[in-house]
């Protein structure tokens, strides 16, 4: 295993990941109120993993086929990413909330919270962008080594996800402050603006 590669995919599939939104508090909120919390990180994780899967062995078959796809999609994938980092930095600098998470109401059962949580992952078209194409991308500068990408890139969502859902109660008072936000958003966009300058100079 080519450790570098690894790690490459690790660290591109954490900044993209911990990225504020809707999945993300929903994995919150879950493992806040202790309800289902093994299921629906198994199943934010393995869907992840299914995407990421499918972006780095197609993308790359496809890149084959088609030349010129792969130097558009790395520039776009570098507008993107310069865009989100920009977008993140905003955040970082306007941004006074912090993550409200709600524990009241009665426990929902196993289907409708799966059902729920699978709807967040499958029907937002940035995690097309993000696991299949973005990912996708990057992985074809490592020929021979996609699959090192990938399993880094999925074990980052494993870890995220589990990490997330069951240190919920260890993580409220911390994203219950602003400032923990900020500082967040800030690293997101650092990381951000880092891999589309990569994507840019090894095109």
């Amino acid at each position: 295993m080519n450790f570098p590669v690894f790690l490459t995919g690790l660290g591109m599939g954490l900044s993209l990941i911990v990225a504020i939104g809707a999945q993300n508090a929903f994995v919150l909120r879950q493992g806040l109120k202790g309800e289902h919390v093994l299921a629906v990180c198994l199943a934010c994780a393995l869907s992840d993993a299914v995407l990421i899967a499918l972006g780095v062995t197609s993308f790359a078959q496809v890149a084959d086929w088609l030349p010129w796809l792969d130097p558009v999609m790395r520039f776009g994938g570098a507008a993107f990413l310069a865009w989100y980092g920009a977008k993140s930095l905003v955040a970082a600098i306007r941004s006074n909330g912090s993550l409200a998470v709600s524990e009241s109401g009665a426990a929902q059962p196993l289907a409708a919270t799966l059902a729920t949580c699978l709807a967040l992952t499958w029907l937002n078209p940035h995690v097309y962008l993000d696991t299949v194409v973005l990912l996708g991308t990057i992985s074809t500068q490592f020929p021979g080594e996609t699959a090192t990408f990938a399993a880094g890139a999925i074990l980052a969502s494993f870890a995220f996800f589990f990490a997330l859902g069951f240190g919920a109660a260890l993580l409220r008072p911390v994203f219950a402050r602003p400032m923990a936000w900020r500082i967040l958003e800030t690293l997101i966009a650092a990381i951000m603006w880092g891999i589309a300058l990569k994507l840019v100079l090894g095109a």
